[in-house]
């Protein structure tokens, strides 16, 4: 029997490369590092509908996940920008990296989240964590951080849409068939922090001739915060559909 058109969400149609939420992480660590770049820099990197807030707040963010119910375990950092639709407040995520076969599709294809292969490298250095993710042999993103005092979930910044930009190509060339902003600041529920501590932090990023982000370079730092957790991961919200118009 043929498989029903309707059943269809992605591909292989006969055994889907990955499953559809949710997902439920396990043994998951994540630093998050705060800091001031160049309006420049996030203009650069921003699509037109956005615009940069006038704070310049950035997160870059190292996660591991030791289990997850649909992919796996993998490594994973990302950057996100403070900026403004249609004068609401949020954060834009440009560019995530990570080391899963099945996450980067499903992130792209369900969520529009920008992933791209790196190799990855996430650890404790006696009171250091750190998070490298090196593209062609040079690390394009290190964030390092500690973790000394105790904190609460709700000091982390964060509040807000938590934008993406979901393109998907026409096969025939000429334009898109999918434009849309996903929100993904809701995708997560039954979270339960195990542990949080905050702490200093430091970013870097090195030129590369691909995902090159090297002009944001932190002008200011805002502390880092450390959590152990596990949570899970459902669907997100569209937005806007602009081929909808």
């Amino acid at each position: 029997m043929a498989i029903p058109l309707n059943e269809i969400v992605t591909m292989p149609a006969y055994s889907p490369y990955y499953p559809m939420p949710p997902a439920r992480y396990r043994d998951v660590r994540i630093q998050q590092v705060f800091f001031r770049a160049d309006l420049s820099a996030i203009d650069r990197i921003l699509p037109e509908c956005f615009e940069p807030s006038a704070d310049g707040l950035c997160v870059a963010t190292g996660l591991s996940v030791g289990w997850c119910s649909s992919y796996g375990a993998f490594l994973e950092s990302a950057l996100s920008v403070s900026c403004t639709y249609k004068g609401q407040k949020g954060s834009f995520a440009p560019i995530a990296y990570l080391d899963s076969r099945s996450s980067i599709p499903a992130g792209r294809e369900i969520y529009g989240t920008p992933k791209v292969f790196a190799d990855m490298r996430v650890e404790m250095d006696e009171r250091v964590m750190y998070t490298e993710s090196r593209l062609a042999g040079t690390s394009a993103l290190t964030i390092r951080s500690t973790m000394h005092r105790e904190a609460d979930p709700s000091e982390i910044p964060g509040e807000g849409p938590s934008w993406r930009l979901k393109v998907i190509p026409k096969a025939s060339g000429d334009g898109v068939d999918v434009m849309q902003i996903i929100d993904g600041s809701n995708v997560v529920s039954d979270a339960k922090v195990h542990v949080c501590r905050a702490g200093d932090g430091v970013v870097e990023f090195n030129p590369v001739p691909t995902f090159d982000l090297s002009d944001f370079k932190p002008l200011e730092y805002y502390g880092a915060y450390y959590q152990e957790l596990e949570f899970t991961e459902g669907y997100a919200e569209i937005v806007h559909d602009f081929l909808a118009d």
